[in-house]
């Protein structure tokens, strides 16, 4: 294949080939226009290890639905799938299935509910609910999955970085280690997860932000092949950048060389009217470089000037740095306060891999079929209570305490709205042993997260900026419990079912157990 073939790859036979064969299944028994309804939620937070997800960043959205609108069964793919075999040689689509796709097969006919990007959301809960014909909604389910877990994943560990970095800038390095162009999408979700820029040229001008980067240690090493050294790359490069003058300090050695080297162009770019950004720090005991960098240009009269921080940093490295320098600063007279205000991250490899969680558990499952006029719920009883998922056409809210604290997520059957309610009976998703009560006037807001996105095919949202999906995933993190947000060990947010729903669950699970 080549990438002349990208077509075919990435439009809408970017499935998985079991939902084409379930697709046809349906079509020969001629169900596949029953009207189905299927929630794609995840089953657990991010566990990296040495460390924990408390809460995720919901993103992607925008990013599949523009995929369904675009993707549908054109000749190519019709001809491509009339060619496959089975073992004995044996076509494996009927001609009469292949022709329903070439007239059906698209996403007209699908509606979709979501909770919108940059929301906070939790296990369990359903992030998308896809309703339409049997046969498409099935095919819709590896691709939805593919650019909703990932991005999901991405914007999480941004995130978590941004707030242990105490709202540092925080800047995507990633290009590199990612995998292949997939790091576009996982740019998109650093920036809606709190990276402030990246590095990424071509995918931060299409989103509409200015790439930002410094320069590399090849830099300093063809200067010094040159002979001319450590300082002759720092004055060429302040020279042509004078006013974005960033230079990387430990290609020799940082507090022998490269600072005093830095210090020096930065004192001839002030002469010359321009005042130099910073410096970066890609190696080393990074916290007592810093320090020690910050004491060295606050002696020098640089006392503002950015320490940029790279190399295998992520949320757990960068709580590390902080604690070090709240404790070891002053003894080198810095004011700590002033030094991690002045820092800024460059995150790469950690971030656009999610290193030490390399994959959102997001699952997508048959909720609930149309019969007649009626909606029957429909559940996947497994032997593990956790992959049994919550059946029905639901809502979900969010409930706020008195001090506007998110308290539980609550999953709801029809149209009840907990506000109206004296109190709630909230049961635990999981465990049927354990539920609590609300009373009304323990609940300040009770807020609807799924919102319309796709009627029928027609899309009926407006998709916010970037920058309005950044904003709505501060406020949720301003809501969401300190403990909610450790780095280790946090504690565990509530997703509740409401009583009816429990009913219809556990009904289900007796009659089938």
């Amino acid at each position: 294949m080549n990438r002349k073939d990208s077509k075919i790859s990435e439009g809408i036979l970017f499935a998985d080939q079991y939902q084409l064969t379930m697709a046809q299944l349906y079509f020969v028994m001629g169900i596949h226009e029953k009207k189905s309804q299927f929630d794609h939620f995840f089953r657990n937070y991010p566990d990296y290890g040495s460390h924990q997800a408390g809460y995720c960043i919901n993103a992607g959205l925008q990013w599949a639905v523009e995929w369904m609108m675009d993707s549908r069964f054109g000749e190519k793919e019709i001809d491509y799938l009339r060619e496959q075999t089975g073992q004995t040689g044996e076509r494996v689509f009927r001609d009469d299935f292949l022709n329903w796709l070439s007239e059906y097969g698209n996403f007209e006919g699908v509606t979709m509910l979501a909770i919108p990007e940059g929301r906070v959301v939790h296990p369990n809960v359903p992030l998308t609910v896809i309703e339409g014909p049997l046969a498409m909604a099935q095919i819709l389910e590896s691709p939805l999955l593919n650019k909703l877990n990932y991005q999901t994943l991405i914007a999480t560990k941004a995130a978590r970085i941004k707030d242990t970095a105490h709202g540092q800038p925080l800047l995507e390095f990633g290009l590199r280690r990612g995998h292949d162009t997939g790091v576009n999408a996982g740019v998109r979700a650093a920036l809606i997860g709190g990276a402030d820029f990246s590095s990424n040229v071509g995918i931060s001008h299409s989103l509409g932000y200015p790439p930002k980067g410094t320069h590399g240690h090849s830099m300093v090493q063809v200067f010094i092949a040159m002979g001319e050294g450590e300082l002759g790359a720092f004055r060429a490069y302040a020279e042509l950048y004078p006013d974005d003058c960033l230079l990387l300090v430990d290609t020799i050695n940082t507090l022998g060389s490269g600072i005093p080297n830095a210090i020096v162009v930065f004192e001839e770019l002030r002469r010359k009217g321009h005042e130099p950004l910073g410096i970066r720090l890609d190696s080393g005991d990074l916290a007592y470089l810093s320090i020690q960098a910050a004491a060295m240009l606050d002696k020098a009269g640089f006392p503002n000037t950015n320490i940029v921080l790279s190399n295998q940093i992520d949320e757990l490295v960068v709580w590390q740095i902080i604690t070090q320098i709240e404790e070891e600063a002053s003894r080198f007279g810095v004011d700590p306060d002033h030094l991690i205000k002045r820092l800024v991250y460059g995150v790469g490899t950690n971030l656009i891999t999610s290193k030490g969680a390399p994959a959102l558990d997001g699952v997508y499952k048959l909720v609930a079929v149309n019969e007649g006029q009626d909606w029957v719920a429909s559940l996947k009883l497994s032997e593990s209570r956790e992959k049994t998922h919550n059946p029905g056409s639901k809502r979900v809210w969010r409930l706020y305490d008195k001090r506007g604290k998110a308290t539980a997520d609550l999953l709801t059957l029809g149209e009840m709205n907990p506000a109206d309610m004296d109190e709630i009976t909230l049961h635990h998703a999981l465990d049927h042993t354990k539920h609590r009560v609300l009373k009304r006037e323990e609940i300040s807001k009770a807020e609807p997260l799924l919102e319309k996105i796709l009627d029928q095919g027609r899309l009926v949202y407006n998709f916010p900026s970037i920058e309005n999906i950044r904003s709505q995933r501060e406020k949720d993190m301003d809501c969401l419990d300190t403990g909610i947000k450790r780095i280790v060990n946090p504690h565990i947010y509530h997703v509740s079912l409401s009583q009816e729903l429990w009913n219809l669950k556990q009904g289900l699970i007796d009659s089938v157990e």
